[in-house]
């Protein structure tokens, strides 16, 4: 099976892999220059303690009489080499070019005033010897046994500190780098026009600064432009009630025809096309409203008793208890909305009131027409989008009463989701978070 190695999806992943994959090699290469440099250093310092010492040795037992030797021998021995009375052990024949450089450096040691050989000695535990004899003739063995420079205790610890700074370094780094980035991210994600935004923190190093303040100006500019084509559509929309009136007062001095009837009906539903273009327009000023505390039941309540009073068919539900902090006149403009729209299409509308995820509040206004095809759920909230395709007001609308109550939910912090009901009609459903919900009953 072959080994494929992915490249990591984030950017915090790529730059964490990157950075930390430097400093280990980096660290690895200084690291292995000066464990490499003491190792010559120590191997050099061990082959002269070496000569140093079996020269001494040598010329001690070369001068003690031959039966006081044997006692000395115990205070000669060394950790990596001993001294034997004997012809040693047999062993393999070693040349002094094949011999070990503890070899070499005992015959650089003594080889000039003794004649050496070596025998390299195989097993368990290899080792090698060297063979002379002392000036009155009596054999002398060098027991060597080559041992690894020894390590510190404390190395490994270090090593394991070293690599956790190293660690924390290239978190340290990363986080720096992408807390900015994230920032901006989640700020460009949440940016939506109708909803103003928190502004970016302009702080931080020069190209945080300049990307902060580049965000907050384009926040700026779309705000600004939005609120200016809201103005000038509340503009155009409320200078042409002036003529409209006018037309109208003409239209009432004309003698009744059947023309004057139909230019009636034109006019009526030119006004209540200004109208709803002035209403959705002053829409995105949702927000301006001030806040207050309202009982969600009592609040739908007196909503749907104001229907029934009219002779609607509108009832209220399952309800929840909520306490809300909200604007209540954007909010009874939104259900006012919804409401009529389904009234407009079935002969009833129902509200109801639950409890959602993460503490949130569901309003949920459902009736039983026709419904509304999936592909067009989303696009009916834009302003004067129609499903039915005539301009004709008794049955397609203006397009703008969806559209207004989309909005206006955007501005009390909500959001509005329309969806068709399994047993047949619409069901609208607004959705105010937790931040809302002031207190909720047992």
């Amino acid at each position: 099976m072959k080994l494929q190695l992915r490249w990591p999806h984030t950017l915090a992943a790529r730059l964490a892999l990157i950075f930390f994959t430097g400093l280990v090699l980096a660290y690895g290469l200084s690291f292995s220059f000066q464990f490499y440099e003491r190792y010559v250093s120590s191997r050099s310092m061990m082959l002269v303690n070496l000569q140093q010492d079996v020269s001494t040795t040598v010329a001690i037992l070369n001068r003690l009489p031959a039966d006081e030797r044997a006692a000395w021998l115990p205070r000669l021995e060394r950790r990596t080499h001993r001294y034997r009375l004997d012809e040693g052990t047999a062993g393999q024949p070693l040349t002094l070019s094949q011999a070990p450089m503890a070899a070499q450096a005992i015959y650089t040691a003594i080889g000039h005033q003794y004649p050496l050989s070596f025998q390299n000695i195989p097993g368990p535990n290899p080792h090698f010897q060297v063979h002379l004899r002392l000036s009155d003739g009596k054999p002398l063995t060098v027991d060597v046994t080559p041992a690894p420079i020894p390590l510190s205790a404390w190395l490994p610890a270090v090593l394991l500190v070293q690599l956790a700074l190293l660690l924390l370094c290239t978190w340290l780094a990363v986080k720096t780098a992408i807390g900015p980035l994230t920032r901006l991210a989640r700020a460009v994600d949440s940016l939506d026009p109708n909803v103003p935004g928190p502004r970016l923190e302009e702080s931080g190093p020069r190209e945080v600064l300049y990307a902060a303040l580049a965000f907050n100006s384009l926040q700026a500019r779309i705000a600004a432009y939005l609120k200016e084509r809201m103005q000038l559509l509340a503009a155009i929309s409320h200078d042409l009630q002036t003529p409209i009136t006018r037309m109208k007062l003409r239209v009432e001095v004309m003698d009744s025809s059947h023309e004057k009837d139909k230019l009636w009906s034109d006019l009526e539903a030119m006004e209540h096309l200004v109208r709803e273009g002035v209403a959705y327009a002053r829409s995105i000023d949702g927000s301006t409203e001030a806040s207050c505390r309202i009982n969600l039941d009592a609040f739908l309540d007196s909503l749907v008793l104001d229907y029934q009073d009219s002779g609607q068919q509108v009832t209220l539900g399952s309800t929840c208890g909520a306490l809300l902090n909200t604007r209540p006149h954007a909010l009874r403009r939104v259900l006012v909305n919804l409401i009529d729209n389904a009234l407009k299409f079935a002969d009833s509308a129902q509200l109801e009131v639950a409890s959602g995820n993460n503490r949130s509040t569901l309003i949920r206004v459902m009736d039983n027409g026709p419904g509304i095809p999936d592909t067009e759920l989303t696009e009916v909230l834009k302003p004067y989008y129609r499903v039915e395709g005539s301009r004709n007001r008794s049955t397609g609308g203006t397009g703008l009463g969806l559209a207004i109550a989309h909005q206006l939910t955007q501005a009390i912090g909500g959001t509005l989701t329309l969806s068709n009901r399994d047993s047949g009609g619409l069901c609208a459903l607004i959705e105010l978070p937790a931040q809302l919900n002031a207190t909720q009953s047992a």
